[in-house]
């Protein structure tokens, strides 16, 4: 069961990582092959805005080639006078080529010494000198073709916006330099049409020289004369002659990281850009990102909490089942040792009666032999009477039929106390520490009990520690709300007993506290020691305990109720009772033959005159016809009326009567006690029944004086 517990726990925690894992591994597998989607849309996006604004220059530069080759054509065999005396025609019909152009500001014809001939802008055309401007310069020295130049700021008195220039070269007739034929384009118009096509957040695109010089460019910038540098990817490319390419680089004229494909214009000088910046790209993956997690992490979390309570409650179920489990156990625990205990008791009843029988017996046999060797036989008869009055008291401690003379006590007083007896009790090599509370701790128990328990408890943990070790005895308190198989509630004193051996097997945990049961050799003990222990606690409404764990020790926790009230001094008592003063006549109720003749010799000896009867109703008889009854000493176990109720029947009746009761075993011996009898504990000895008689009778003397 526990297996299978364990298995389905195990299974619910491997669901719920998984439930957290694997949304974190398909979350990261989405994140992968979005950032890859998103990187390849970003450069089709780029690549797409390259190709437009590719077509849309080729379409520009075409178109302003075509008006420069059509002015040039007007032109070609007018000499600069003639240009001159055109000026007002020329200026009108270039007018009206850059009326029909948004990206063209102006057109001019320059002669040899770069003055104005003729200029869309101002009519008539002042004589200027633009001999140092990029766009005349180039065409000095020999033919070259189509010029695009830099970008530019206008002098005065021509205003506007900077402009970059398209020329060409105007060859004399001989083929000498003859001037120049000039287009100024607007760069604002190819950064509107930038801004166009660009609509994303953090595009871009430029037109470059093939020299690094920006023509236009959006985001605009305010400097026209700006540069590409020419150790940047680009500038390195270009410088390279690579005719197109895609590249990541911060631009060193704002800072900002993009993604920039490049093509250069065929038979162009010049180079298109277009671009994303690295944030934009990574923000639209972040945003991608956002709505998966936005659908993914409630479920996720959702999954997660599911199979969370799942665990909870199957643990708290296990762990019900668990308690209930050990509850269980433990109540046919105690119910087992229940059954044993009114067994025992039964048997150590009719066995104190047996033992009574012998040692009486042997008390006869001693005065009349006088061997030596006889001696030595009823000795050892003795010894062995004795060792078995030591049984039934721990059968009855067990059975919780044992006599118990409970007072108040200071349990840490108490085990200091005791401390060393119990050191003497183990070897040398096994240390005792006591950890006594800080303030006194009163219970109610049986001392003598108690201090045999303590003993027992020693004994079990020196034979648990063949090479030594360490025990430890601490005592504090707990407040427990429906303990154990009892139902324990209050306020209790734990005493603590833990050693270092080598610990109990869990298969025989449920069974040490059973009379007779021992793992130890047979000549090691009786397997008695922790049954009494356990009926002393359940004798003293307590509980034991035991926590034990293999090659690390065991420790077993004894429960005793707490007292609040105080131990009173106990007050000096005789050792002996003086001797009989006169001669008395004690009533014997004993329906035990065997024992009823042992305890008429006894108390013969003692110096009573006996006068036996087998029941208590015999007794009451008795004493009502005659008045010479001195003493009554009764059984408490007996057919019929109980010598309990027996004993409360004189007090009631006879008052002047002393009664002594006796009691191999009884339910009702606590009573007794608590009721005032003297109470003896078969098998008694001649000097223990001289002892109760004599101070019975005494005691009834004092009172009626």
């Amino acid at each position: 069961m526990l297996t299978a517990q364990r298995d389905s726990l195990r299974l619910l925690r491997a669901i719920l990582i998984a439930s957290a894992v694997l949304p974190v591994a398909l979350f990261g597998y989405a994140a992968w092959l979005a950032y890859r989607s998103n990187d390849a849309s970003a450069d089709g996006q780029i690549d797409k805005t390259r190709d437009i604004i590719t077509e849309h220059a080729l379409k520009i530069f075409e178109s302003v080639e075509r008006s420069i080759a059509e002015t040039g054509e007007v032109i070609r065999d007018m000499t600069d006078d003639q240009i001159r005396a055109n000026e007002g025609a020329l200026h009108a019909r270039l007018n009206r080529l850059v009326g029909g152009s948004d990206q063209i500001k102006s057109m001019w014809i320059f002669d040899k010494d770069g003055q104005t001939l003729v200029n869309t802008l101002l009519y008539p055309s002042p004589r200027t000198q633009f001999s140092d401007r990029d766009y005349f310069k180039a065409h000095v020295g020999k033919d070259i073709g189509l010029f695009v130049g830099r970008a530019l700021q206008p002098r005065p008195p021509y205003g506007g916006a900077p402009f970059f220039s398209v020329s060409v070269r105007r060859n004399a007739p001989d083929g000498s330099f003859a001037g120049a034929i000039q287009t100024s384009i607007l760069p604002e118009y190819f950064e509107r049409f930038y801004a166009k096509v660009g609509r994303e957040s953090g595009s871009y695109a430029a037109l470059v020289r093939e020299d690094g010089a920006i023509l236009a460019r959006f985001p605009a910038i305010e400097r026209p004369d700006l540069t590409e540098k020419s150790d940047g990817l680009i500038g390195s490319a270009m410088t390279a002659g690579s005719i197109e390419g895609t590249v990541t680089q911060v631009s060193p004229l704002d800072g900002i990281e993009r993604r920039v494909a490049y093509r250069k214009l065929p038979k162009l000088p010049v180079y298109v850009y277009a671009g994303l910046e690295t944030k934009a790209i990574r923000t639209t993956w972040l945003s991608q990102l956002g709505a998966y997690l936005l659908v993914g992490l409630p479920a996720t979390a959702a999954l997660i909490a599911i199979v969370m309570l799942a665990l909870a409650r199957t643990r708290r179920l296990y762990e019900e089942a668990s308690r209930r489990e050990v509850a269980e156990n433990a109540l046919k625990q105690s119910q087992r040792l229940e059954s044993l205990g009114r067994l025992t008791g039964g048997v150590a009843h009719d066995f104190n009666n047996l033992l009574m029988v012998v040692g009486g017996s042997v008390q006869k046999l001693r005065r009349r032999h006088n061997d030596l060797q006889d001696r030595r036989t009823f000795d050892m008869i003795d010894s062995a009477v004795a060792k078995g009055a030591g049984l039934t008291r721990q059968l009855l401690s067990f059975s919780r039929r044992h006599n118990v003379a409970a007072k108040l006590v200071d349990l840490g007083d108490s085990v200091t106390k005791f401390a060393d007896v119990l050191r003497q009790s183990v070897r040398s090599d096994i240390a005792i520490e006591i950890d006594p509370p800080d303030e006194p701790i009163i219970v109610q128990i049986d001392p003598n009990e108690f201090e045999i328990a303590l003993l027992n408890l020693a004994l079990n943990a020196r034979d648990a520690m063949p090479d030594g070790g360490r025990i430890t005895i601490s005592i504090r308190t707990e407040t427990l709300k429906n303990f154990g198989p009892r139902r324990l509630t209050g306020d209790y004193a734990v005493l603590g007993f833990a050693d270092t051996g080598f610990g109990i097997a869990e298969e025989i945990r449920d069974r040490i506290f059973e009379p007779f049961f021992t793992t130890k050799p047979v000549d090691r003990g009786t397997g008695l020691g922790l049954s009494q222990i356990y009926g002393f606690a359940q004798q003293s409404n307590g509980a034991i305990t035991v926590d034990s764990h293999i090659g690390r020790g065991t420790r077993f926790d004894l429960f005793l109720p707490r007292s609040t009230e105080r131990p009173e001094q106990d007050p000096d008592v005789p050792d002996a009772a003086p001797a009989q003063a006169k001669s008395s006549t004690l009533l014997l109720v004993e329906d035990h033959p065997d024992v009823a003749a042992i305890a008429t010799d006894y108390a013969e000896q003692c110096g009573f005159t006996v006068v036996k009867v087998s029941s208590a109703e015999d007794a009451i008889d008795l004493l009502n016809k005659r008045k010479d009854i001195d003493l009554v000493f009764s059984d408490i176990v007996m057919p019929g009326m109980s010598g309990l109720e027996l004993g409360r029947l004189i007090r009631e009746h006879h008052p002047e009567t002393p009664v002594v009761l006796a009691s191999g075993y009884s339910d009702r011996s606590a009573s007794a006690l608590s009721e005032g009898f003297p109470l003896l504990q078969k098998p008694y000895t001649l000097e223990t029944l001289r002892k109760a008689l004599i101070l019975a009778l005494q005691s009834a003397e004092t009172t009626h004086i």
